[in-house]
């Protein structure tokens, strides 16, 4: 979790371990439905507007940030439910044609998604020879599957993550990024080719000023360290993708790790812009990075989202739209990439029902894609892959 990202108002107290929010609710039905009832919905603009202007804090804090987002999606959809579109096709009229993003699915969890027994936060893959939306989900579910069957057999599997993906029991890094290549070939799949690993190394969560603690590896190295690791990984393991590689305060070294290796795979910013259109400019200003990861809740309305969106794009840099820890099986994040022509979706793993619910809308919107006679692309795109 980014530092500067919008506050998840929660009660505090006792109930629920004080993750009850009923404050938040409470917001919602009386500052925030008094301030925009009878305000248009098509206009999401003045409607996030008024309730930024609302709220009067810079972080949400005030009537909090799952309020204004939970509110901000609402509204998008009642604009849509009025122009008799699902939401998909609403936000992406001025589009000639429509494809599905191709998936970025977590496989092992580590870091804080699984009680820290690996430092990376995510191991992932990405189905970079998938010739559509629905083979790319089927490839996963091999991998998936074969994952859990090796993890068995060594003895390695400890449960499920946060997200969905294995909890492992891996004495090392890298040994989670080895069983990832194995579980790639029992799927019957040639990593790199077919199916090929994205990782959110999560820096933040395990360093500071510069220093990383690597518990699993019992280690300490600086960012030059951490740096000369991850190329290591990238000359060894068929990785497409790094997300937060280094902290959100160790901007230099950010940058440094993108001159090296920016131009071989995607290196994307999370807890580093916080889908803030601000925070990407100035990312981009010193080539930190060239992806964008795009989480509604960060910002806190659809309209801040959009406009981080928007900026990554004048930048030249790619962009995934994403779920995050604590989802419900709301699906409109699905419709946000479809609609807004975004390439890819990261929404965890292959495994409980928040997350299959937005796997499973993609596969319902790509039939309606199909029926309507909607383009629907034979092949996704992806900077590295063979598709590319």
């Amino acid at each position: 979790m980014g530092s500067l990202e919008a506050v998840d108002k929660r009660d505090g107290g006792t109930a629920f371990g004080g993750y009850d929010v009923l404050h938040a609710v409470s917001a919602i039905n009386e500052e925030i439905a008094q301030s925009l009832r009878g305000r248009d919905a098509r206009d999401q603009a003045g409607a996030d507007a008024a309730m930024i202007e609302l709220d009067g804090t810079e972080n949400k804090s005030r009537l909090g940030g799952n309020a204004l987002v939970a509110t901000s999606m609402a509204i998008a959809h009642s604009a849509a439910s009025a122009e008799k579109l699902p939401l998909w096709r609403y936000l992406g009229q001025s589009q000639d044609a429509f494809f599905l993003p191709l998936p970025e699915i977590q496989i092992f969890g580590g870091g804080a998604h699984a009680g820290r027994r690996v430092d990376v936060q995510d191991f992932m893959v990405i189905a970079v020879g998938a010739e559509n939306y629905e083979q790319s989900l089927e490839w996963t579910a091999e991998v998936y599957q074969a994952a859990g069957a090796l993890m068995s057999e060594a003895g390695l599997r400890q449960g499920v993550a946060d997200e969905g993906g294995y909890w492992p029991t891996f004495e090392a890094n890298d040994q989670a990024l080895d069983y990832l290549v194995r579980s790639i070939e029992r799927a019957g799949l040639v990593p790199g080719e077919d199916v090929a690993i994205s990782l959110d190394i999560a820096a933040t969560d395990f360093g500071r000023d510069g220093k990383y603690r690597l518990a699993a590896d019992d280690r300490e190295v600086d960012s030059d360290g951490l740096i000369e690791m991850l190329l290591s990984w990238l000359e060894r393991y068929p990785i497409v993708a790094i997300e937060d590689p280094l902290g959100e305060d160790d901007p230099q070294a950010m940058a440094k790790f993108t001159a090296a290796a920016g131009n071989k795979v995607e290196i994307v910013a999370d807890d580093f812009i916080c889908t803030s259109a601000d925070r990407i400019r100035s990312a981009a200003g010193i080539k930190a990075c060239n992806t964008a990861l795009i989480k509604p809740n960060q910002a806190g309305t659809l309209t801040e989202t959009k406009a981080a969106l928007d900026a990554s794009r004048d930048d030249g840099w790619d962009a995934i739209v994403s779920a995050r820890s604590g989802e419900t099986e709301d699906v409109t994040i699905v419709h946000l990439a479809v609609g807004w022509g975004v390439k890819q979706l990261k929404v965890g793993s292959f495994a409980r029902s928040e997350r299959m619910a937005k796997w499973n809308e993609g596969l319902r919107i790509a039939d309606a894609l199909k029926q309507d006679g909607g383009k629907l692309p034979e092949r996704q795109a992806f900077p590295w892959g063979k598709n590319s």
